[in-house]
């Protein structure tokens, strides 16, 4: 059986803007480095995201966070990890008025971490903190994601 081809992190973030969920909420992808081990996100505010007093639906802030801890750990992490997205928190620090922001930067530290836990097949539920930041650098939200993260069964 051939194995897929690993995408190029610059054709998955076209492909990603295009993503309706992310279009239509004004969620863009600014940037993917090559390694998928850091991703920048923008979100505008506009009609389609703001709240009834006018700020940052909370849903829309949730979004531009939500798959990008799985799919870094996952490109980084490769064929032989099972990764899925297992928990989330959110916490609203600040009302969101213009264009806010999150990255994402996976260290090899955090890998290592992760392939040590799940050694022999056991599964590691592994917590990353994200800080949604205003253009001025003042936090509008904190977002926790849990994975849960095993290596794959071996067939023989």
């Amino acid at each position: 059986m051939a194995r897929k081809r690993k995408v190029s992190a610059r054709t998955f973030r076209r492909g990603i803007n295009l993503w309706p969920p992310f279009l239509f909420a004004g969620i863009k992808v600014l940037a993917i480095s090559d390694d998928f081990r850091r991703t920048r996100v923008r979100l505008r505010l506009g009609r389609l995201n703001r709240n009834y007093v006018g700020t940052h639906f909370g849903g829309s802030i949730f979004a531009m966070t939500d798959p990008f801890w799985m799919l870094l750990v996952m490109q980084n992490l490769g064929r032989d990890y099972v990764v899925w997205d297992a928990s989330a928190e959110i916490g609203f620090v600040s009302p969101g008025r213009g264009d806010i922001f999150a990255e994402f930067v996976l260290t090899e530290d955090r890998l290592a971490e992760i392939r040590e836990l799940t050694q022999e097949g056991k599964k590691a539920l592994v917590w990353f903190d994200t800080e949604v930041l205003a253009a001025d650098g003042s936090v509008v939200a904190r977002v926790r994601k849990q994975l849960y993260v095993r290596e794959k069964r071996r067939t023989v």
